[in-house]
Parts: C-alpha cells; sequence; structure tokens
C-alpha cells in the first residue's frame, strides 16, 4: 500500500509521475502536484535532496491528498524525517545509505509506519564493483544490484518493498524486468528511464512499457519525459487503455484523414482533446471523416461521427442518432459527450445508492 493505493497482485496499475519544482518552493510543487493528481495519477514523487526539503515536504503533505513518495539518496537522516512527516513510499537504495545502523534506523522507522520502500536501480548510477564486473550496463548488472539491495531487507526482515530497475535503452530494460520477475514476488515500477523528449520518450517508453505489461509484468509505471509531467500521466494512462489494462478518460478512435473526409478531422481531434481534458471517465469516441470506414466503428463505439454530405452522422451507442453541421460540429460534438458522461454518472450514482439502501 502507497498511502491508500494498492499496488501489485490484483490491484489496477497505478499510474505515477514525479514533480519537477524545486521542493522547498511548496507553493509551486503544491501546485505542481495537485495538477498531477488531476490529470489522473494515483501516486507523485518528490525529490528530497536535503533537510531543507525534507521540512518543506512536511509542509507538502500537509496541503496534498494524493499519496507521496520521497526520492532520497544517501542521507539517511532526511529518510527518517519524512516518514516522521508523513510520508506514503520511501524511494531509497538501502546499499546507498552507508554503515548497517543508518540502514537499520531506516527500515526500522518504515517497519514503525508501515512505509513501503522502493529499491530504485538505475544503469545511469550502477555501484562502482559492478562497473568493474560488467564492463557497462547490462540486464544482468541491473538484477544483481538489485538483488544486493534487496538481500539488505531480507537480512533485517523487511518484505514491504517494491524494485524498478531502469535504463534508457528499451531493450536492455524489458530483459532486465523479465530476469527480476523470475526471481521476487514483489511488485515492480516499471519506466524506460531518461526516455527523451514528448515524443520520442512517448514512442520509447509506450514499446518498452507495452512489451512488459503484455508479459503480464509490472503492477505500477512511469513515463519519463522531458516534459511536463502532466503529460506523463496522460501518456501512462493512454499505454494502458491500449492494452485494455485500465480505463481512464475518453478514448479516441480517429482517422488520419484524407481527401474522403467531409469535414476537417484533425482540428476536430484537436479541438475535443482539448476541450475534453477534465473527463475521467471510460468513454470510446469514433471520429471518421467520411462512410468508408466511420458506420463500422460508430457502431462499436459508445459514439461516433461519421462523415456525409450535406451533413455528418452522429451515434449514440452504435445507432444513427442525428444529423451534425460541419459550422458547430466540435461544439455540438463536445455537448453531446458531456450528456453522455452525465448520463452514466448519473446512473452510476442511482446503483451505488440502491446497494446503499
Amino acid at each position: 500500500m502507497v498511502g491508500d493505493v494498492p499496488v501489485g497482485g490484483d490491484a489496477p496499475i497505478a499510474v505515477q509521475s514525479m514533480t519537477n519544482t524545486n521542493t522547498c518552493d511548496v507553493a509551486a510543487t503544491v501546485g505542481q502536484i495537485n495538477a498531477i493528481q488531476e490529470a489522473g495519477a494515483d501516486i507523485v514523487r518528490v525529490s528530497v535532496p536535503s533537510m531543507e526539503a525534507a521540512e518543506a515536504f512536511g509542509q507538502i503533505r500537509k496541503q496534498v491528498s494524493v499519496p507521496l513518495v520521497a526520492d532520497i539518496h544517501f542521507d539517511h537522516k532526511i529518510a527518517l524525517r519524512v516518514a516522521e512527516l508523513g510520508v506514503d513510499c520511501l524511494r531509497i537504495n538501502p546499499g546507498n545509505i552507508g554503515r548497517d545502523d543508518r540502514v537499520s534506523a531506516v527500515i526500522n522507522a518504515a517497519k514503525d509506519r508501515n512505509i513501503p520502500i522502493r529499491i530504485g536501480v538505475n544503469a545511469g548510477s550502477l555501484e562502482k564493483a559492478l562497473q568493474r564486473k560488467y564492463g557497462e550496463p547490462t540486464p544482468e548488472a541491473l538484477v544483481e544490484s538489485a538483488m544486493r539491495h534487496i538481500d539488505i531487507l531480507d537480512r533485517h526482515d523487511f518484505q514491504n518493498f517494491k524494485v524498478s530497475l531502469k535504463a534508457s535503452e528499451v531493450f536492455m530494460t524489458v530483459a532486465a524486468y523479465r530476469l527480476i520477475a523470475q526471481q521476487i514476488e514483489q511488485p515492480l515500477h516499471l519506466g524506460i528511464t531518461e526516455a527523451g523528449g514528448f515524443r520520442s520518450g512517448t514512442v520509447k517508453s509506450s514499446i518498452g512499457l507495452g512489451m512488459l505489461l503484455m508479459d503480464g509484468i509490472g503492477d505500477t509505471i512511469r513515463v519519463s519525459l522531458a516534459a511536463d509531467p502532466v503529460q506523463e500521466i496522460k501518456v501512462g494512462f493512454d499505454i494502458l487503455k491500449s492494452l485494455r489494462l485500465r480505463s481512464h478518460g475518453i478514448n479516441f478512435i480517429a482517422c488520419p484523414s484524407c481527401s474522403r473526409q467531409n469535414f476537417d478531422v484533425i482540428q476536430t481531434m484537436n479541438d475535443l482533446e482539448a476541450r475534453l481534458e477534465d473527463v475521467n471517465r471510460s468513454l470510446d469516441v469514433a471520429i471518421i471523416g467520411c462512410i468508408v470506414n466511420g458506420p463500422g466503428e460508430a457502431r462499436e463505439a459508445d459514439i461516433g461521427l461519421t462523415g456525409g454530405s450535406p451533413k455528418n452522422l452522429f451515434y449514440l451507442h452504435g445507432k444513427p442518432n442525428q444529423k451534425l453541421v460541419n459550422e458547430t460540429l466540435t461544439d455540438d460534438l463536445e455537448r453531446l459527450i458531456r450528456e453522455e458522461v452525465a448520463r452514466r454518472e448519473e446512473q452510476d450514482s442511482l446503483l451505488i445508492a440502491k446497494s446503499e439502501d
């Protein structure tokens, strides 16, 4: 459990991101955490590089509701302080803390407060002994590093942990996760680290995480992008939606458009995605520019639009419902989609009320 979020077993795959503000700037960090949470994040990680940042973390913890992971390196005193201040998970490698008494102090604090630990192995920061042994980062080196940290936790009889083994190279990351999945039962946190900018990072993460998730490997994911952290959450959920592992927000089915289109598909899609970012309800919406594939896609979706002349045909629950003109097309589609979302939410509220009665 990371706060109130279950990770592992049959729990939904949790989606998380990390703040990139200065943690000591409490207002900016709280604002970013709230934006990440509004995008749908289950968990948010915050870097805590100093005792000053640890005190700021305590103020942040009081102002947000989403579970928080503190990212800490080397200094055990920081870990002990954030444990006192209400952290929900510690991202700290036991082997980097130092003496055994320091390791014991952190583990005991985690035990006393039921705080899980994430062991985070990164190809860019492998121990020097492993660099000498393997010559360069390899899947085997990543796994050996993780197992060294796990052995420390085992010696202290601490099993409440999860593990990540990240590299910027997709195949190395995938191979490492496949190896460790055969050796431990604890949850795995997936990610392609330092994946790149928005476009290239999205592609790398989708391929790497998709390969692992299709293998049944992974319990929580973070898409690492040199971009707004909010985008990491959106991409993460898009990956899970594509694999039918978790639904969150509107799943748009849209044609790439061609000369047969009867309305501007690309502009319509851009406008709808921007306007409907706040909708977290699961819904399949097909936007197809002509009658070749339009009717078939619209019949399979919750809501569909098929381009037609002189008017476009709107489908609801797989059946033709009404015709829409190009002049007010985006406004009409947004209104009709929101009406369907509201109708479904009302139905859910009625079902909940009946079950409580």
